[in-house]
């Protein structure tokens, strides 16, 4: 389907020539028109998928169709719960708002206070924010939301996972009007707390869901290995880096230690790699990530800080030197490779660390995953068993007890009776003599 097709405003799909975006996505095609029609949204596709553009260009559109509710307050306010997400959102929303009279602004967590409060008094059209920045400003009364048109929640399941339920909670509170329309978009629909809050904030809201998040991504191809120690890996490592062709390569640790370690192994290697943990600035994140973007460096060696909200088309291969903690998370670390149709290779190193977390993995792509062997390298490790179920010992030792229990209690030994007071008297009984009553003339 033609974006044409979707009664877009001309000036929105002119932007879209521009960028040459001309067939709608699964997620687009059915989004954009529930979207335009007005009506709430609570939708699911998987990574990659051009969910973005599903949310912006109905919420443009809208304002340029539409009076503004108010002349200071902000028509949209888009959230999303990592500041890179953030600044992806903000990327294509810019884009989209070329040529038109509008403003935005991108309010996150970590950056300059009082400069967002001057960002917020020119009065922008369009907010992109991560909820507790964003929070933070309704509490300070620098923002106002009461003329709000759209509310738009970006990977909510995301946004809950990090605890942000009473943000949320509180933007829409400040937003509490009948004719506000919300788009909440999240990973899975399969969430308690996405429809516990949908049901809060959404007024009969339109499902959609695109594939699911297990589903098997077409242009990724998927590798495990196993590991028998932290050496094995790394010789895994640089054996693979050595074969592969790669462009671009992210890998992805379990602490902010670990990457910092890797980070440093790799530079003695002479791989240009560098770190990106949660523990840096907005401004060292903005700087490490433009040098990546920038080819400075070819390797980005970070935690699940990166799984969500990097759109770079050059990434080639994604390596999990350590399996994740969640299971969803390994759905998006993958995701950020076969990005805009190009292909991918996403690997995963197993280690006996990593044996129950990979299970999981397994389990929620509902597949059975087989390991791939790299010569001279192959590894002692081939997992574990299952273990048996602890209620199966319960229940039997249980009836162990029950079985204690039953038993028919011993007899008590035999006496004795052939002596009494060191005397043998047979088989005879021994009574003794009463003594004769007194009588009267006694």
């Amino acid at each position: 389907m033609q974006f044409k097709e979707l009664g877009l405003d001309n000036r929105l799909l002119k932007n879209l020539s521009h960028y040459d975006f001309k067939k709608a996505t699964d997620i687009q095609k059915q989004a954009i028109p529930v979207a335009i029609a007005g009506k709430d949204l609570l939708a699911s596709s998987k990574t990659g998928s051009g969910k973005t553009l599903a949310f912006v260009l109905p919420m443009l559109h809208k304002s340029l169709k539409n009076k503004a509710f108010s002349a200071k307050d902000p028509r949209g306010v888009i959230l999303a719960p990592t500041r890179e997400l953030a600044k992806q959102v903000y990327g294509e929303l810019k884009s989209m708002l070329g040529g038109l009279s509008y403003e935005a602004t991108l309010i996150l967590g970590g950056e300059n206070f009082n400069d967002q409060v001057k960002a917020l008094r020119r009065f922008p059209k369009f907010i992109v924010a991560t909820p507790g920045r964003l929070a933070d400003h309704l509490e300070h009364r620098s923002l106002f939301l009461d003329g709000l048109e759209t509310l738009v929640l970006d990977e909510a399941d995301r946004m809950l996972d990090l605890g942000f339920a009473p943000e949320l909670r509180r933007i829409h509170n400040a937003a509490k009007h009948r004719r506000r329309q919300t788009l909440m978009f999240s990973a899975t629909l399969d969430h308690a707390e996405v429809n516990d809050i949908a049901a809060e904030m959404l007024d009969a809201p339109k499902r959609i869901s695109i594939g699911v998040s297990n589903e098997e991504h077409k242009d990724i191809t998927q590798k495990f290995y196993l590991c028998d120690h932290l050496d094995h890996k790394e010789a895994l490592l640089e054996r693979i880096l050595e074969e592969a062709e790669y462009k671009q390569v992210i890998i992805f640790t379990a602490t902010r230690v670990d990457t910092d370690r890797l980070t440093k192994w790799l530079n003695e290697k002479q791989l240009k790699a560098i770190a990106l943990s949660g523990n840096l600035n907005q401004t060292q994140r903005n700087t490490i990530m433009s040098q990546f973007e920038r080819h400075v460096f070819k390797i980005l060696v970070t935690t699940d800080v990166a799984s969500r909200g990097l759109d770079i088309a050059t990434v080639t291969h994604v390596i999990n030197f350590d399996m994740p903690k969640h299971t969803e998370e390994y759905v998006h670390r993958v995701g950020r490779t076969g990005r805009a149709g190009n292909k991918g290779d996403a690997i995963s190193l197993v280690g006996p660390k990593d044996w129950d977390s990979f299970k999981r993995v397994e389990a929620f792509l509902q597949q059975d995953i087989s390991f791939s062997e790299l010569e001279g390298l192959k590894g002692k490790f081939k997992g574990f068993r299952p273990k048996k179920p602890a209620f199966k010992k319960k229940a039997q030792a249980a009836k162990g007890k029950a079985q204690q229990k039953k038993a028919t209690p011993k007899k008590p030994a035999k006496r004795d009776k052939t002596f009494f007071n060191n005397v043998a008297v047979g088989d005879s009984v021994f009574i003794p003599k009463k003594k004769p009553k007194p009588t009267d003339s006694e």
